[in-house]
């Protein structure tokens, strides 16, 4: 998410108030003071370092833009694997993910102001006048009100607040008459309808031809919503009525947020993940700083920072007391349960919190910010990329990682805050793993799985609007900008707003009379208005000295599953409680212990064992949640033993001309075969073998023999494949789906299994792509007479020796090179199932089962998923977490109809020779500029 982009001091933008309820819009009072302290503490890096970082940032958004344009443009998103443009309706639907979704030009409008912020301003001229002319926001689409509003209405006034600053400085715009606001009013006036419900939460999506209620709309039945969609609409609902002068905007929004203030749990004063929208039931009573509530706390604070009302800021500092007495185990931001604050709810985080430091730094609280970013750069330096979801000893929960900005954004704003070159090292290290491991030469691929480096045909808008932006930031001076930062507020899609709106067109709105505030002890608001004898000791070395104790805690400290317990099961001379890893069923004492604890065993007819926990059969409250703990960690320990017996995903490179490595492919493992995991990689020229389905032998022996042999699914086994392939000496296999558009984007990986035989004699490898994936390669193969792949367990650092073999070129020709760009909702993690409250039921782990053997041709069924994957894990080297197959499951729905046939939405399909001759320049780029990193 986005914090303020600068400010003018403590209370620059709100009247006189009491000292303790003051805030900078950034921490701008110590960036003068901080940028000469911190410097003693870690080497300066240069100016002359500091403008070749900037321009690789902006030769990479030209790239990711350039490219959008080019292959993608009108479509929402790029698809840089394929180099077309993602369109609703004509590609798989990923779920909620697609909501992002509207037919209106999603990257052009979510890159507006990032334009102009990288001094583009004929750029973003010639793309708001494409904006007006080609954009149509009455689309038979239903849409996310969320992503609609941050994305959509966000870009919209982020380019129209930079277009009318450009229009007064006399240069550029001067034709521009509001049209930008004009849309934006319009798009505003479409999401109103959302709003009509008793509690005055929004539905979570809306039609934007037909609204909530018509047959026609296809959505208004939803119950639940997530925190972060109805409490991150004030900044942009208010910036439209200041804008304006319509009040209904700005009162519909801070109707919702005061809705949410009204339904926190009184006691622990933190809000639930999901809420009912008639009811105001919370759904999901997790709370934390992530996926779901994460952007909530973020326009707290912001709210009363852009529109000057006491009562945000009230608000935000009680949560804020909330989060750091219960969710903040520092470095660590671990769920709890907002009724029992003191039990963790997950031992695992999401990769949304990375903006929890930034907010930190606008909050004045920057201990706590240095210790958090700085373990989440330890799990980027061991990954290269920040996961998804990783557990408390720094496991790879959720593999995936599409290019996320939050990371980079608490990065900038600690170097802000800071002055620490640090963090400039930092932000340089971002650059160079996005040029090293997600650029391909469409633009920049999200990763698919960190740990093999493979690829996912995605591009989200957010990487343009936010990531560029705080890099670029991080390494500017302030005459690299040709406007004023500190004038504007960054929004959670980094989108910006000048805060001159807090004195025009004010609200009538009332403050909140009723809500009752509670005291607060006065140390939780020493941090409101950042102070630098408080936050910068006369030590030049301080924060360094944060940072030193975390600086191994990834590799080796691997924490023991950091569970928190009430402090009471720590009396003096109690025993501790009973744990899931030391749990044995035929040991009476345990069983005494479980029933303490309202723990029901059942023996059942197939051997297993089966517990249940009744929270009312418990001792004791204490004893109760003793119970709840074991019964999570139960079903954890179970859940790894599943893991434990499957295979992890491989990875299929393509390594030969024109792809040098740069396109990397998630596979499926071989239950048989050379194992890529404890052998070294197998790697050659692929051919289609005759017959296709390779279920008998094969005719064409000299065309496989010595390379790896593409087959297709059905017919028969894998194994009997893979025996015909070896016999005509191919070196490999590679098994591609026969069901035409499957893709590993919509369906689970699995792993190949054998035919119920001794499979010892199968010694080559064998790897499974789903179509998509397979034509890849096999659109390759028509276009060129050698295709050369490499089979491994994840992907190989790209080939300088092959590359170097292309024809040299000039400095001066890369950097005329073009370069760029959730849901987590809000950006949202899948829900994760709940028992019913006061009973929850495991089984215990059983034997392990040998892997069933399968019918190929019949499909083989993925490995078993766990709905609430809440992981303990005992302290392991990293080195084996590569035993998790991404059990990520991705709904598949119907598609939508282009219901605008009017707009030219068909997909650029190009031969892959037209694709690669566009391609080659950016190629030549990418090559110089791995020359000047050596």
């Amino acid at each position: 998410m986005s914090e303020a982009g600068g400010g003018r001091g403590c209370g620059s933008v709100v009247p006189q108030r009491a000292p303790w309820s003051l805030v900078a819009t950034t921490a701008a009072l110590c960036l003068v003071t901080a940028t000469s302290v911190w410097t003693a503490g870690a080497a300066p890096m240069s100016r002359e370092e500091k403008q070749k970082l900037g321009n690789q940032v902006l030769e990479m958004f030209d790239h990711a833009y350039g490219n959008y344009m080019e292959h993608a443009y009108p479509a929402d998103e790029l698809m840089p694997l394929t180099c077309r443009g993602r369109v609703r309706g004509q590609e798989p639907s990923r779920g909620d993910v697609d909501d992002a979704l509207g037919k209106f030009s999603l990257t052009l409008i979510d890159s507006l102001d990032t334009l102009v912020v990288l001094n583009k301003t004929k750029e973003f001229e010639d793309a708001v006048r494409k904006v007006l002319s080609d954009v149509n926001l009455d689309n038979d689409v239903v849409v996310s009100v969320f992503e609609t509003n941050i994305r959509v209405l966000g870009g919209l006034l982020g380019g129209h607040s930079l277009a009318i600053m450009l229009r007064e400085k006399g240069e550029h715009m001067q034709w521009y008459s509001d049209e930008l606001l004009q849309m934006a009013t319009q798009l505003g006036y479409k999401l109103l309808p959302a709003f009509n419900t008793t509690s005055g939460l929004p539905y979570p999506r809306i039609n934007l031809k037909f609204g909530i209620r018509k047959p026609e709309a296809r959505t208004g039945t939803e119950t639940d919503t997530c925190t972060a969609c109805a409490g991150t609409l004030i900044l942009e609902f208010a910036a439209l009525s200041r804008f304006t002068g319509a009040a209904v905007f700005e009162e519909y929004a801070r109707k919702a947020l005061d809705f949410l203030w009204e339904k926190r749990q009184r006691s622990s004063n933190l809000v639930g993940v999901t809420i009912n929208i008639h009811t105001g039931d919370w759904v999901r009573k997790d709370s934390g700083v992530g996926a779901g509530i994460d952007s909530y706390y973020e326009y707290l604070l912001k709210a009363y920072v852009l529109l000057g009302d006491d009562s945000f800021l009230e608000r935000f500092n009680t949560h804020y007391d909330a989060i750091m007495r219960y969710i903040s185990q520092p470095p660590l931001l671990l769920d709890v349960h907002i009724h029992k604050p003191m039990l963790n709810a997950r031992t695992w985080m999401d990769a949304l919190l990375a903006f929890f430091p930034g907010l930190q730094v606008l909050k004045g609280d920057i201990r706590p910010a240095i210790e958090t970013h700085e373990m989440l750069y330890q799990v980027i330096k061991k990954h290269n990329f920040l996961p998804e979801a990783f557990t408390t000893d720094f496991r790879v929960h959720w593999a995936q990682h599409p290019l996320r900005p939050e990371f980079a954004e608490s990065t900038y704003f600690l170097y802000k805050a800071t002055g620490d070159p640090y963090y400039l090292e930092v932000g340089k290290t971002l650059i160079e793993n996005l040029n090293k491991y997600a650029r391909v030469p469409c633009g920049f691929a999200a990763m698919k799985d960190v740990r093999t480096g493979s690829h996912e045909d995605r591009m989200d808008s957010f990487f343009l609007a936010e990531m560029f932006k705080y890099l670029y930031l991080l390494f500017a001076d302030k005459e690299d900008i040709i406007f004023d930062i500190e004038d504007y507020i960054f929004t959670t899609e980094a989108h910006l707003l000048p805060l001159w709106l807090s004195t025009t067109n004010q609200s009538t709105s009332k403050k909140n009379t009723t809500s009752e505030y509670i005291e607060l002890d006065d140390s939780n608001f020493d941090w409101t208005c950042p102070n630098t004898q408080i936050l910068f000791p006369n030590d030049p070395l301080y924060a360094q000295s944060i940072r030193e104790p975390l600086k191994n805690v990834v590799d080796k400290s691997c924490p023991r599953g950091i569970i928190r317990v009430r402090e009471e099961s720590f009396r003096s001379g109690a025993k501790p409680p009973l744990r899931a890893r030391d749990f044995m069923a035929t040991n009476p004492e345990h069983l005494e212990i479980l029933k303490k604890m309202g723990v029901s065993l059942i023996h059942l007819k197939d051997g297993r064992v089966q517990l249940v926990q009744h929270a009312i059969q418990a001792a004791s409250s204490v004893d109760a949640e003793d119970g709840l703990r074991f019964m999570q960690e139960m079903i954890e320990l179970s859940s790894q033993q599943q893991k434990e017996q499957q295979l992890p995903p491989r990875a299929v490179q393509i390594v030969s001309h024109p792809f040098f490595g740069r396109v990397v492919l998630t596979a499926g493992p071989a239950q048989f075969g050379l194992d890529l995991a404890k052998h070294k990689e197998t790697r050659g020229f692929v051919a289609s073998s005759t017959p296709y389905n390779g279920c008998s032998e094969l005719t064409n022996p000299e065309a496989v023999m010595g390379k790896i042999a593409l087959i297709q699914r059905g017919q028969c086994m894998f194994a009997e494949k893979a025996r015909n392939i070896q016999n005509a000496g191919a070196i490999g296999g590679i098994v591609i789906d026969d069901n035409e558009g499957s893709s590993s984007d919509t369906a689970p990986l699995f792993q190949m299994a054998g035919d119920g035989k001794d499979t010892d004699d199968i010694r080559i490898p064998m790897l499974f792509l789903f179509s998509k994936e397979g034509s890849i390669i096999l659109d390759a193969l028509r276009e060129y007479e050698a295709v050369e792949v490499l089979l491994s367990d994840k992907a190989k650092d790209r080939d300088p020796d092959m590359e170097s073999e292309e024809q040299p070129f000039s400095e001066s020709d890369s950097q005329n090179q073009s370069t760029e760009q959730l849901a987590l909702g809000p950006r949202e993690v899948g829900s994760v199932d709940q028992e019913p409250p006061g009973e929850s039921s495991a089984n215990a782990p059983p034997e392990s089962a040998p892997a069933a053997a399968a019918d190929e041709a019949a499909g083989v069924s993925p490995p078993e998923q766990n709905s609430d994957p809440l992981e303990h894990h005992e302290p392991t080297s990293l080195d084996g977490e590569c035993t998790d197959l991404d059990n990520q499951l991705q709904e598949q729905s119907e598609t939508e109809e282009d219901s605008n046939p009017n707009v030219s939405w068909g997909k650029k399909d190009q031969p892959i020779d037209s694709i690669l001759a566009d391609w080659s320049e950016d190629i030549e780029a990418f090559e110089m500029m791995e020359k000047d990193e050596l």
